[in-house]
């Protein structure tokens, strides 16, 4: 039953998140305050766990805290899912971009599968969705959210190596 209302909650969120409603509360978000507030709550849910934050940046984007919130909070809590060591966490600026990225170090995912990660009940094995207790659609939300923001996912990983899920909000 707590299999199947997570599945009903995230379904819900990504219609509200499909639709052209505007119901998004757009804000100047706090960044660094939100990945903080993000790593806190990873960190209650996995006290054996470390996971570094790294704030190269205070800038700020312009969005809706809670879809933000709810993208950021899916990848670092994929990330911990998959890894049994350590997840970084760093917010940085470049010329074209502000980029967050987690990175784990766990078994990384065979590049075959990487273009399809984001569709909605996706899953690399089959036996994952058992072990890891998701509803396979957080990658579809984080995307969503991503869209929504003109922000974009970029993923890199090498199996054995780990992963790392890079969101991209252009400056421009």
């Amino acid at each position: 039953s707590q299999r199947m209302e997570s599945l009903l909650r995230d379904l819900l969120w990504l219609s509200r998140l499909e639709s052209p409603d505007g119901s998004e509360e757009r804000a100047e978000i706090d960044m660094a305050a939100l990945i903080s507030e993000v790593r806190d709550e990873a960190a209650l849910a996995n006290p054996t766990r470390t996971i570094e934050i790294h704030l190269e940046t205070d800038s700020s984007v312009m969005g809706d805290y809670k879809q933000l919130y709810s993208a950021i909070s899916n990848v670092v809590f994929n990330a911990l899912k998959y890894s049994d060591d350590e997840v970084a966490i760093r917010w940085s600026r470049d010329a074209s971009a502000m980029r967050l990225s987690v990175a784990d170090f766990g078994p990384g995912i065979d590049p075959q599968h990487i273009p399809r990660l984001t569709e909605r009940f996706y899953r690399v094995e089959k036996s994952r969705a058992q072990e890891t207790g998701g509803t396979g659609l957080g990658l579809a939300i984080v995307k969503h959210v991503l869209m929504a923001h003109n922000a974009h996912l970029e993923i890199e990983s090498e199996p054995g190596e780990g992963s790392t899920f890079t969101c991209v909000f252009p400056l421009a």
